[in-house]
């Protein structure tokens, strides 16, 4: 079998796990043709998340023009591709289902092979993509150094999920750490609510906490105990890598209930001091935990993904702990996007991997 590094590949993309409608082609794994994405946030802002009966129909009516516009815009003919990937899980049922049909219409249709892809495989693949400077990934800069970046420690942070998982070669990811209630992502949407923020979370909290003072209400770490961890088959899950975001929220809901009148916010709420407080605390646990897996495990660099590695407190926090060795997608790849579902794709079309047209949907899809 060829090399990955060295296969030739031209992949169209599906991504709908969620409330972004996007197709991407990718070429070789890393170089982005086009990049289409649709978001549905002004759709969902007023529940203040996203409405999984509303975000399915969305995708229902965009699908086939976010498809056409990849293809046109690659400047690529269906004659041109090698196959087409799509994101088979975890999501939203109704999302997710919407993607795979339409796969499975043009795999049928153009008898183009099939690749079904983990959405979280997608986060880390999008340390593939070639950067809009020019300069190569670091995960390139690594298989040059060494003839293999292996082993990679990968942070996962976004709205559904948090968990650590070391990555030994392509394909082979052990999950060592999780969390045991709310997802990073969720926990800052939260927060967000209850400061009157608006949604997403994460940018509002961000932007709030820019005028804040952190110290002033730094919250506790949390200590989370193997009598409350969840099963999950396979983890190499040690106490010290569990990841709780609970307390976090409710420590702020009892900040936010101090400064509130007859239930509400008080308008003198310093609501840039909480914000401040919430999210310089939850970096620090992750950057903490990430340290001492990465020296642990042996980990030559650590690929951060999902939504709220765009933050870029997280993101001067790693870089300060880890230099170089730090990586983070291009903001425009941190959140949901085709190109890095194109990219992970490439590495299992060369490995071989095909499905047929009883590929399913899996919402709660694990890696490995």
């Amino acid at each position: 079998m060829m090399p990955a590094e060295m296969a030739m590949t031209t992949l169209l993309a599906i991504e709908t796990s969620c409330d972004e409608t996007a197709a991407a082609v990718i070429a070789d794994g890393r170089r982005i043709l086009s990049n289409v994405v649709l978001s549905q946030i002004d759709l969902h802002q007023r529940f203040g998340g996203v409405f999984p009966e509303m975000a399915s129909r969305a995708h229902v009516e965009s699908i086939g023009l976010v498809i056409r516009d990849a293809l046109q815009q690659s400047g690529k003919s269906w004659n041109d591709l090698d196959g087409i990937a799509v994101t088979c899980g975890p999501g939203l049922p109704g999302s997710l289902v919407v993607g795979v049909n339409a796969a499975k219409g043009v795999s049928l249709a153009r008898r183009l092979p099939l690749i079904g892809i983990n959405h979280l495989e997608g986060h880390i693949y999008s340390h593939w993509l070639e950067s809009s400077g020019g300069a190569d990934p670091l995960v390139y800069r690594l298989e040059g150094a060494f003839g293999s970046p292996f082993p990679l420690l990968v942070l996962i942070v976004s709205g559904g999920h948090t968990e650590l998982v070391l990555m030994r070669d392509h394909g082979d990811y052990q999950l060592i750490g999780y969390t045991v209630d709310d997802a990073i992502g969720e926990a800052f949407d939260k927060v967000a609510r209850m400061l009157h923020l608006g949604y997403p979370g994460g940018p509002a909290i961000e932007q709030a906490a820019l005028g804040g003072n952190p110290a002033r209400y730094r919250l506790s770490r949390p200590k989370v105990h193997a009598s409350i961890r969840t099963a999950r088959p396979g983890a190499l899950t040690a106490d010290e890598y569990l990841f709780s975001f609970s307390g976090a929220k409710t420590a702020v809901l009892n900040i936010v209930q101090q400064h509130s009148i007859d239930g509400k916010l008080s308008p003198f709420a310093p609501v840039a001091d909480i914000a401040a407080g919430f999210q310089d605390s939850v970096t620090d646990w992750l950057v903490d935990k990430a340290h001492r897996a990465a020296q642990e495990f042996g980990a030559r660099a650590v690929l951060v993904g999902g939504g709220v590695s765009a933050n870029q407190m997280l993101r001067d926090k790693m870089k300060h702990r880890f230099g170089v060795s730090a990586s983070f997608p291009q903001r425009i790849f941190s959140t949901d996007n085709a190109a890095m579902i194109g990219a992970a794709a490439h590495f299992s079309f060369v490995r071989g991997v095909r499905h047929d047209l009883t590929l399913d949907i899996s919402p709660d899809l694990k890696l490995g």
